[in-house]
């Protein structure tokens, strides 16, 4: 496909009101939390739809978007994954994590056990797409973590703004959801994502994030 120039304008703010705004969305995501508690208080479909529209909008490799949204509220299939997820957690926390990585789980208070993957009205699973058949031909797919992670990101942050509790879940290895979902072999599991509403008395791990300074640097 040829490129096509087309006109490009973002409305103009003074400084003042971007500031305002800027601020005003940095406190609603200050409030974002992994949550692992979460009620059974259905979801409506067209819902979870727009926010995988608004992740569908972000920047990828050479436009080649390459992920791919699996939405599921099947009874029965979010079983199967729980299993499976549970069968790789138990499988880590018993042998395959390291002290180290364990010690610095237990302050988050997680374990093999994970209720959420049936109770959540929604599993989103991402896929990441590495190669694509274009002309008959196997082509690679540019910068496919990078773009994914970044679309990844704006879904999380789109079901946040709407009101929705999600939590970025990855058993590791993920390749039984590509085999309970039947996703082709050219797709990786990237993020196993629960999306609803917390429970009424849910808890949430006391975290701090590190003060900007330590992750900013100017060079001016």
């Amino acid at each position: 496909m040829a490129y096509v120039p087309i006109p490009y304008s973002i409305e103009p703010q003074d400084p003042g009101t971007m500031l305002a705004g800027t601020q005003k969305l940095l406190a609603q995501m200050r409030t974002r939390r992994s949550c692992r508690e979460f009620s059974d208080k259905p979801i409506p479909k067209d819902l979870i739809e727009s926010l995988i529209a608004v992740a569908h909008t972000a920047p990828s490799g050479a436009n080649r978007q390459p992920w791919h949204f699996v939405a599921v509220d099947d009874p029965t299939i979010k079983k199967e994954i729980r299993v499976a997820a549970e069968k790789e957690e138990r499988e880590s926390y018993t042998n395959r994590m390291p002290p180290a990585w364990l010690e610095a789980l237990e302050p988050l208070g997680t374990d093999e056990h994970k209720p959420f993957l049936e109770i959540a009205p929604w599993l989103v699973v991402i896929f990441q797409e590495n190669w694509v058949m274009i002309d008959g031909q196997k082509q690679p797919n540019y910068y496919p973590v990078e773009s994914v992670g970044l679309a990844a990101g704006m879904f999380l942050t789109a079901c946040h703004l709407a009101g929705l509790a999600t939590l970025t879940h990855t058993p590791s290895p993920m390749k039984f959801l590509r085999e309970i979902l039947h996703r082709p072999e050219n797709e990786k599991p990237f993020l196993l994502i629960p999306v609803g509403y917390p429970t009424a008395n849910c808890k949430v791990p006391k975290i701090e994030k590190k003060p900007i300074e330590e992750v900013l640097q100017w060079n001016r």
